[in-house]
């Protein structure tokens, strides 16, 4: 293999790569816990996008219940995301390890 072939075959995995990022941007991943009472989104780059609450969670009496169940709801969302992206990266890098590329992600 030449450098040129090496060099064209990093273009390609750089442009793979790039277009994994947009598309893992795009991606929304929602998490339900509580049984309904809060619902959470986010994108497959770790960002919150939306945070649903069931009125009935909205009472005065225990606010710790509803502080609880939104940390649970975003950790699992932003766990799910990272899975996804892990995947992802397995299949683009066709099993192989590159340190520091799960970085990329958040």
């Amino acid at each position: 293999m030449d450098m040129n072939q090496i060099m064209q075959q990093a273009k390609q995995f750089q442009q793979r790569m790039a277009n994994l990022q947009a598309e893992m941007a795009e991606r929304q991943i929602t998490n339900t816990v509580g049984g309904g009472m809060v619902s959470v989104t986010v994108n497959g780059k770790n960002e919150l996008l939306a945070i649903t609450i069931d009125p009935e969670v909205l009472t005065p009496d225990d606010p710790a219940m509803l502080q609880d169940l939104i940390i649970a709801g975003v950790n699992e969302a932003m766990r799910q995301a990272r899975e996804i992206m892990q995947t992802e990266m397995q299949k683009l890098t066709g099993g192989m390890n590159f340190p520091g590329l799960s970085s990329l992600f958040g």
